[in-house]
């Protein structure tokens, strides 16, 4: 396997035809900030760059992503939909990624960290994984295309529910409500993601990108629908917190 960069935000390594992008501020549970952002959009361009056949996406330390920095102050709204236009290109990679992408999920998905792991492919978690959409309770708003993707997952009533009462949901539920294809112990889960990985880096890879592109077509026609009017919201929301409306 090839070292990754050190010192890096987001950590790309390779694994012969098998790229593994990192998050990799631990210490703050990877969580989302600018530059995290234009490190994981780039990260992304290096390992379409490289063709690479699979792809794995997941967090160092004890979470795959705890989602928004929330000690950043209220923004203009210029400012606001140019942020967030930039991580929705991380859900735009992912999507348009021609090779299967892997969301590698140990500790906490949240927010921002649930809506990457929903955009992908394939979603594996430790047992120890929890997800949550808590952006209401916080008077913030979706981001990264949950609006779209989270109902087609589960449904138009659990995925209200997940997101108005924005409560935890264990690995195990996950995986019953369809928004994890497998839960594992968390010593076997990047083991299990490499092996799942090798088994998609040996298929064709035209026929298997043809494969996402056919399955996601229905679903990626209303993202961008959806993506766009997650801006709206987050401006609006963004006014609304600067003015303590929200409450």
């Amino acid at each position: 396997m090839s070292a990754p960069q050190t010192g890096s935000l987001v950590e790309t390594e390779f694994d012969g035809d098998i790229g593994v992008i990192r998050l990799n501020r631990a210490k703050s549970l990877n969580a989302v900030n600018t530059a995290l952002v234009e490190q994981l959009v780039a990260a992304f361009d290096s390992v379409l760059a490289a063709q690479a056949r699979a792809v794995l996406l997941t967090g160092s330390g004890r979470a795959f992503c705890a989602g928004h920095d929330l000690k950043a102050p209220p923004e203009d709204p210029a400012t606001v939909r140019a942020r967030l236009d930039r991580i929705q290109d991380v859900t735009r990679r992912i999507r348009s990624c021609p090779a299967p992408v892997i969301a590698v999920v140990q500790g906490y998905a949240v927010g921002a960290g649930a809506e990457f792991a929903l955009g992908c492919d394939l979603v594996l978690a430790a047992e120890d994984a929890q997800f949550r959409f808590p952006e209401v309770g916080l008077g913030l708003s979706a981001t990264g295309g949950l609006s779209a993707l989270l109902p087609m997952l589960v449904g138009p009533i659990k995925a209200k529910e997940l997101v108005m009462f924005g409560e935890p949901l264990a690995a195990t539920d996950a995986h019953r409500l369809g928004l994890v294809n497998a839960v594992t112990p968390a010593d076997e889960l990047l083991p299990t993601a490499m092996s799942w990985a090798r088994r998609l880096a040996e298929l064709p890879p035209a026929p298997l990108a043809m494969a996402k592109e056919g399955i996601d077509a229905g679903t990626d026609r209303a993202l961008e629908s959806a993506l766009s009017l997650e801006i709206q919201h987050a401006i609006r929301t963004d006014e609304l917190r600067a003015t303590g409306g929200n409450r």
